[in-house]
């Protein structure tokens, strides 16, 4: 299980690039609590940033990243449901004392800004109290999942709203996510957006601020998305990830093919499985420019092959087959 979730991440890891973030979000669709603590385990391991899975986080030192659920945001109703509204700014200096009525003050802005007239309306406020309690708790990490209502019309809005407010208290808010819908055209508009937001009230770096994808992502729809082409900036990954849909099972064995200096070998009328015996050294032959040609086996007490020295191999599914090789490449052990 550690190899294939490891190289499932790295898959997913090679895919979407080295730029993007890539967070793991697969606790609740792994076999049980042990698969999810291995799972963002060796998702980490495999090029993953971050999990949204506490437990895991706290255990292996990974960061933690994620955001609230959709329940959340449905279970207020609206903005008087908020009691405690007071929010001190980052660095202590002075308080808020009703940052619910900061953050309603913003969004009048937002509804009257020249650039954005006629975006929206009026936005979701159940949607709006909800951000705005997230955002009292976790002032630092404010990230927003947007697509409960309405995304455009409503949580890129609302989202904006608390940003700009806890922007006013010195923080800086993380970010959206969108977990459905057209997520290429839903991020470009939203970038859209948030531009504007900048250049209206002049907040500087506010039309970078981040945008995370989720949905059932796996490299598949991810290479989709890089190829419409998308302003996504980090991917929430789970199901695909952690059950390796895509791979149940790796397919790998252990043989037996030396014990007490004494060889051993597996015979086998599949001559795939016919082990070959002694302890060995293995080598990988690089050509002149960087790319690796083959990979050769010598026993433990032979020589090493040299550059431009000749050399007979083996070919190893036939043993009658003999090849001359000219290892003029340079040499790294395996």
């Amino acid at each position: 299980y550690a190899s294939l979730v490891t190289t499932n991440a790295a898959r997913h890891r090679l895919v979407a690039g080295k730029p993007k973030n890539l967070l793991e979000f697969g606790l609740r669709r792994a076999q049980g609590p042990d698969g999810g603590i291995s799972a963002s385990r060796y998702s980490y391991m495999g090029g993953f940033d971050a999990t949204s899975n506490v437990a895991a986080g706290r255990l292996f030192g990974i960061p933690i990243r994620g955001t609230h659920s959709h329940a959340f945001v449905s279970s207020f109703l609206g903005l008087d449901e908020i009691i405690d509204k007071a929010l001190s700014s980052s660095d202590g200096s002075n308080k808020c004392e009703d940052f619910v009525s900061l953050v309603e003050n913003w969004l009048v802005k937002i509804q009257g800004a020249s650039s954005l007239r006629g975006s929206f309306g009026e936005t979701n406020q159940s949607e709006l109290a909800a951000f705005t309690s997230y955002a009292l708790a976790f002032p630092n990490s404010f990230l927003a999942l947007v697509d409960t209502y309405d995304v455009m019309r409503s949580g890129v809005p609302n989202f904006c709203a608390v940003a700009l407010a806890l922007n006013d208290m010195g923080y800086k808010a993380v970010g959206i996510r969108l977990d459905s819908g057209d997520l290429a055209y839903l991020s470009i508009e939203t970038r859209k957006f948030f531009c504007a937001i900048e250049k209206e009230f002049g907040v500087v770096g506010f039309g970078k601020t981040n945008i995370t994808a989720s949905n059932d992502l796996n490299e598949e729809t991810i290479d989709a998305l890089n190829k419409q082409g998308h302003e996504v900036d980090s991917f929430g990954i789970g199901t695909y990830l952690v059950t390796c849909y895509a791979q149940a099972a790796l397919g790998c064995v252990f043989k037996l093919v030396e014990i007490n200096k004494q060889p051993r070998i597996k015979l086998s009328e599949d001559v795939t499985k016919v082990s070959i015996p002694c302890k060995k050294r293995c080598y990988r032959l690089y050509g002149k420019e960087g790319y690796p040609l083959v990979d050769i086996m010598t026993g433990q007490d032979e020589p090493s092959p040299k550059r431009l020295v000749r050399g007979f191999c083996v070919v190893t599914l036939s043993s009658s087959q003999r090849e001359l090789m000219l290892f003029h490449s340079m040499l790294r052990s395996c």
